[in-house]
């Protein structure tokens, strides 16, 4: 088995059992930061957020009135847990942690908005005391404050929490969430004000109710995809940054996604612009089928193969893992479709229970994220000696929950022969107690590793290797 070079503690931990991995490695300066100032920090930003939104929805209240607030919050909900489901669809290969999802959105629904509409009300009172159209901010004002407002949130991750973006996918989500918290709040604006309290206090609630049911046709229906596409752009330009090594690439790219998020949304509000004014719906309905929706299709075609690629991470950088006895070769493959990795988790509930379900879970995701950091070191994204020694870190930490996690699940299937994995070939043993060297499995190449390794060391900032014969393999386990 291939062996990186070793050291003092390798020489110790060799001796450790795997739950002591993580009382072995050096904090990092972010994890000696006391819990009370991260929980500080925490509380106040959301209590930013919260106070935002109530802000907003007063300001908006008092505009449209309560009646048509209640109505079009109602109306504006409807869609956002289909659109939120998908982004989170996209993200189900290596989910981000469940609280920046909720604070893009909710950053998005009520800091994002409320700047928005404080920047947009000003050029608009400025434009009219000089005369000139509003019109002109929809097309050049609210694109440049909107997309660079959505997206801050997850810019300030990018900046403080790189490692939050394992790619493309991870910008796609972060500013997809934060631009369905926006288009959201838009929405109870329309759908209340010019939706049901025009149309109430003209002609009653009935029309107040049918102009609501035209405006959703309209603006969730058939154009709920804009924001999300828009701000899309600016996700793409995030992710690039987030898996380059080139700091020229890491500083333009966000700026061009941004741009192009920019674009597109002008883009849009311009072709709403002329046709209300010229009254001309085809040149609408030309933008719209002509340029909007072929973009749309495109992307998501694209958010759907870089979901797809996320698991051919795994199956291409791991192998590295199975050389050095980490994995076995089934468990790779396991790894490289959401289809096996159902069935890897069916399997380990039907022979362990809920535990093992949960073991499995924890153990997918915790070798996708070890398959993305061994990606970004290959990559060169941690040259500076800060991010070596997080990456030093959370190597040996991600195989140590990988261990645990595996120990949980496998050895109760009666059914697997008494097998392990070296690092090169399989080590079968008989009932007899004859012991056999294979090249191929013992076993169909099944979606599962059947047998833990024991205790292993961590590596020190590389593969690292187990002990001699020791590795995941197959079969039940004597001491059970």
């Amino acid at each position: 088995m291939p062996v990186m070079a070793t050291s003092a503690s390798l020489d110790v931990a060799m001796t450790l059992p795997a739950q002591a991995f993580e009382q072995q490695i050096p904090q990092t300066e972010s994890a000696r930061q006391p819990a009370w100032v991260r929980g500080l920090l925490l509380g106040g930003f959301i209590a930013g957020i919260a106070i935002s939104g109530i802000v907003l929805l007063s300001i908006v209240g008092y505009h449209i009135g309560l009646t048509a607030l209640i109505v079009g919050l109602c109306a504006a909900i409807l869609p956002v847990p289909v659109l939120v489901g998908i982004f989170f669809w996209l993200d189900r290969y290596e989910p981000e942690p469940l609280r920046y999802l909720v604070i893009c959105f909710f950053w998005g629904a009520c800091v994002a908005t409320l700047m928005a509409y404080f920047v947009n009300s000003g050029a608009e009172i400025l434009l009219e005391q000089t005369g000139l159209s509003v019109d002109l901010v929809g097309v050049f004002v609210a694109p440049f404050i909107e997309e660079t407002m959505k997206a801050l949130f997850p810019i300030l991750l990018l900046i403080f929490r790189r490692r939050q973006f394992s790619g493309i996918t991870d910008g796609i989500v972060y500013c997809g969430l934060s631009a369905t918290g926006f288009a959201m709040v838009e929405n109870i604006l329309y759908l209340g004000g010019l939706g049901y309290a025009s149309g109430a206090e003209q002609y009653g609630p009935a029309s107040g109710a049918q102009a609501v049911i035209q405006l959703f046709i309209a603006r969730i229906v058939l154009t709920g995809f804009a924001h999300p596409l828009f701000t899309s752009m600016t996700g793409i330009g995030l992710g690039v940054a987030a898996r380059s090594a080139d700091r020229r690439i890491r500083f333009f790219a966000p700026i061009a996604g941004l741009l192009a998020a920019m674009g597109l949304h002008g883009a849009w509000n311009l072709m709403a612009t002329v046709t209300a004014n010229s009254g001309e719906l085809l040149v609408f309905l030309y933008g719209y089928f002509a340029v909007m929706m072929p973009i749309f299709m495109i992307m998501t075609g694209v958010a759907i193969w870089l979901r797809s690629r996320e698991g051919r991470v795994t199956e291409r950088v791991l192998p590295a893992y199975v050389r050095a006895g980490w994995f076995s070769p089934p468990e790779v493959a396991a790894l490289g479709t959401l289809g096996r990795r159902y069935s890897a988790r069916r399997w380990a509930k039907r022979v362990a229970g809920e535990p093992g379900l949960k073991a499995m879970r924890e153990y997918q995701a915790a070798a996708t994220r070890l398959a993305v950091l061994r990606d970004g070191m290959e990559r060169g994204l941690d040259r500076s000696p800060k991010d070596a020694s997080i990456s030093a870190v959370d190597e040996p930490q991600l195989l140590a929950v990988i261990t645990n996690s595996r120990m949980v699940f496998t050895g109760w299937d009666p059914q697997t022969p008494n097998a392990l994995w070296d690092g090169s070939r399989y080590q079968l043993t008989f009932p007899d107690g004859t012991r056999r060297t294979l090249d191929a499995p013992p076993v169909p190449v099944v979606p599962i590793p059947l047998r833990p390794a024991p205790p292993m060391p961590p590596p020190a900032y590389g593969y690292g290797a187990p002990p001699p014969g020791y590795g995941p393999g197959y079969g039940p386990q004597p001491y059970r």
